[in-house]
């Protein structure tokens, strides 16, 4: 693998780590509501069981995937999926109120009588849900990188397919230790969490044009999807999308604290 490829790879592993520290964020408030109701000791097995779990499973979607990423009505589904969540994240956020921290409060009483496994089980199930987005950004990512040269793993190409699966276990480090991080960032700047299903629905536009450079449609010339020009065009939008989400997106210093610190005490940290 030469620099120029290596270069190429690293760089989409690090857009991807990002992409996936940003809707990570939320994701690990959500499980340490989850698990707020047990005991200290049970709370940290209850997400490493869970964390671990859910792993498996991504890793086992990612393997599916890897064989159903080259039928353009997979290619299509996935592409329509990224731009309705992305469009109704930001509408939900834009026009619609977001849950208030009572509400929030009340749904984690109505978890409490969730015994230890039950518990495990949920987290491993929310992930699960939490990861569908974030895998297939991911696989549209990383599809329109050149071949590696690495022997396939599952349908993919192997330095593709390692790509994914790296950028989904840091998701899964992120949401388990660095979370904390990301939380307090989305807190003082809550327009980076528009700016990154923003983000999610550009990739959606990415793979709806590799499904309709696909050889079966043919709507648009198949290398129009590899060329040089479409990924410095898409890359240059991504980069002016975070920008724009980060200099737009008023610093608020009066966002709760004390939900954080108490996130981060339920994460275990």
């Amino acid at each position: 693998m030469d620099f120029g490829l290596i270069l190429e790879y690293g760089w989409v592993l690090l857009v991807l780590v990002g992409l996936e520290g940003l809707l990570a964020a939320d994701n690990a408030l959500v499980l340490a509501i989850m698990v707020k109701h047990l005991p200290d000791e049970q709370r940290k097995k209850a997400l490493f069981y869970g964390l671990m779990g859910a792993f498996v499973l991504r890793f086992g979607s990612l393997f599916i995937i890897s064989y159903l990423v080259d039928i353009w009505q997979v290619q299509a589904i996935g592409a329509l999926y990224l731009l309705f969540i992305a469009v109704n994240h930001i509408i939900r956020k834009v026009i619609t109120k977001p849950k208030t921290d009572g509400a929030i409060e009340a749904n984690s009483n109505e978890k409490k009588k969730s015994g230890f496994w039950i518990t495990v089980i949920k987290v491993e199930i929310a992930d699960v849900a939490f990861a569908v987005d974030s895998i297939l950004a991911a696989v549209a990512l990383a599809v329109a990188l050149p071949p590696s040269g690495i022997r396939n793993i599952g349908g993919l190409d192997g330095g593709q397919f390692l790509v994914i699966f790296a950028g989904g276990l840091i998701g899964l480090i992120i949401m388990r230790f660095a979370a904390s991080y990301f939380v307090k960032l989305l807190h003082s700047r809550p327009g980076l969490e528009i700016a990154a299903f923003v983000i999610v629905g550009w990739v959606g536009v990415k793979l709806a044009i590799i499904t309709l450079a696909h050889p079966s449609l043919g709507v648009l010339p198949e290398s129009f999807a590899h060329s040089t020009a479409w990924k410095a065009t898409f890359y240059i939008v991504l980069i002016l999308i975070a920008v724009v989400g980060w200099f737009t997106s008023s610093k608020n210093e009066d966002k709760s604290d004390e939900n954080i610190a108490e996130a981060d005490k339920q994460l275990g940290h």
